[in-house]
């Protein structure tokens, strides 16, 4: 099998550029924050996994694992919950639970539009799906009721749920769906659906399970778009496929839509996301350029994939697999940006600091990217779960390119998401409450410095 083992040396490989340049790494507790200086806002949330920068002056978050909306005033730190969300269900160490969250731009405005949408993993039987949920916010009460579901019966499970929500400047909502974690791990014989389409009659019935491994766009009511592109003849709610777990949405100001996606081994992505394009997982990986990646596909292994046993470095001469060049898609659009590419020969198994199994893949050439901001001065930024540090992406001719990536922010713990000041110049940063990130020396560790919190950075 192409290239794998850990390298500890975290490299940018970009569109136009090369090397990342390093920020500072302090952490400072209260007081005033300077350049290259992070500072704890808040402590004891549950996973915060999506957080916004409300019209009150609040920090609104999403608790993963919490299965709660709390609100943090970015002063003190003080919480206050806003909505326990009694039907969220969680699997300890698993990607589902209360995930995306978006404000109405209406909200607090006094347009009688006080809507907060949230999406969420629930029982539905036996099976676990997600659902986004309109609540409307009583800013007397300071919490959300009414729930009304908009769109339900989404595909879910414990890994790659993506799961980001995004309120278009088109007034339609954008989400996130990861392609489920399958094709790999305790999941190996589950085929990858992120080029499968929805039918007509699948679409006619509710039936989204079809939506794995796709970027959705939804009216207001959870309806389909009448301007939402076609794949195949049909039009769902589905705007661009392909994707293996995409983590970060962002509009630009000029109204360009930016995500991230999560690499396997190598080649973690960020987006330009245009209505009706393939983004290539599984069959590429990164640019096509048939670099460090295959696609084995295990489900079709010639004796039945239960007779073999999965391994990340190797494909057993029963699975068929196909290199990146096999592919090709006239939609199929490259990234932006990729965070690493590495060589077709890259042994990914060389490095002898990181040979543990159960952590080895904290030390692949991937940083996990979990978020992605539209920053000031025509930048993105991008969070790393891997890294404990963002990566700040400067754009170029009209937003069509990157420059060279500067990484800043850095910690030792796993960045999940952030959120911007109306003045742009403080971004806070959400943190995973547990989970392996890279320490000082590049080697994977659970210890988590500000586990379950929101910190200060400024820009």
């Amino acid at each position: 099998m192409k290239g794998i083992s850990p390298a500890l040396a975290i490299a940018c490989t970009l569109a136009l550029a090369a090397a990342c340049t390093s920020g500072g790494d302090r952490t400072a507790e209260g007081g005033g924050t300077e350049p290259g200086e992070v500072r704890v806002i808040a402590t004891g949330l549950r996973d915060p996994y999506e957080i916004v920068w409300g019209p009150d002056g609040y920090i609104w978050a999403t608790e993963k694992s919490g299965g709660r909306v709390t609100r943090v005033d970015p002063a003190n730190g003080r919480k206050t919950v806003a909505l326990t969300v009694e039907d969220a269900v969680h699997t300890p160490g698993g990607q589902d639970g209360v995930l995306g969250l978006a404000l109405h731009p209406d909200l607090l405005t006094g347009k009688g539009r006080d809507w907060v949408y949230v999406a969420h993993t629930y029982a539905d039987g036996r099976d676990h799906r997600t659902k986004i949920v309109r609540y409307t916010y009583d800013q007397a009460g300071q919490v959300l009721k009414n729930p009304r579901d908009i769109l339900a019966g989404l595909v879910a499970g414990v890994d790659h749920q993506s799961g980001k929500l995004r309120f278009g400047p088109d007034g339609k909502l954008y989400y996130t769906i990861g392609d489920q974690g399958a094709n790999q791990f305790a999941l190996y014989c589950e085929t990858i659906r992120a080029q499968t389409l929805p039918t007509a009659a699948q679409v006619d019935a509710g039936d989204w399970s079809a939506y794995q491994g796709k970027v959705l766009r939804l009216d207001l009511d959870g309806s389909v778009p009448a301007d939402n592109p076609e794949f195949g003849g049909v039009r769902s709610h589905v705007y661009a496929v392909g994707f293996r777990n995409a983590q970060g949405l962002a509009f630009t100001p000029s109204g360009l839509l930016y995500g991230t996606d999560q690499g396997p081994k190598s080649d973690d992505e960020v987006n330009l996301l245009r209505p009706g394009k393939n983004y290539g997982w599984p069959h590429v990986a990164g640019y096509r350029d048939d670099k460090a990646y295959v696609y084995a596909q295990w489900a079709e292994a010639k004796n039945g994939c239960a007779s073999e046993t999965f391994n990340d470095y190797a494909i057993p001469s029963d699975v068929p697999y196909a290199e990146e060049s096999d592919w090709n898609d006239p939609d199929f659009t490259p990234p932006l940006v990729t965070f690493e590419t590495v060589a077709d020969d890259f042994d990914f198994q060389a490095d002898t600091d990181c040979v543990n199994p159960a952590t080895q893949f904290v030390c692949w050439p991937t940083l996990a990217l979990s978020s992605l901001e539209a920053g000031p001065s025509g930048t993105l930024l991008a969070t790393s779960l891997k890294d404990g540090a963002v990566y700040r992406i400067p754009l170029t001719s009209g937003g069509e390119k990157a420059g060279t990536a500067a990484r800043i922010a850095d910690t030792v713990n796993r960045y999940r998401d952030t959120a911007l000041d109306p003045g742009g110049g403080t971004l806070f940063i959400a943190t995973d409450s547990a989970g392996l990130t890279r320490d000082e020396n590049d080697s994977p560790t659970p210890v988590l410095k500000n586990p379950g919190a929101i910190l200060a950075y400024e820009l």
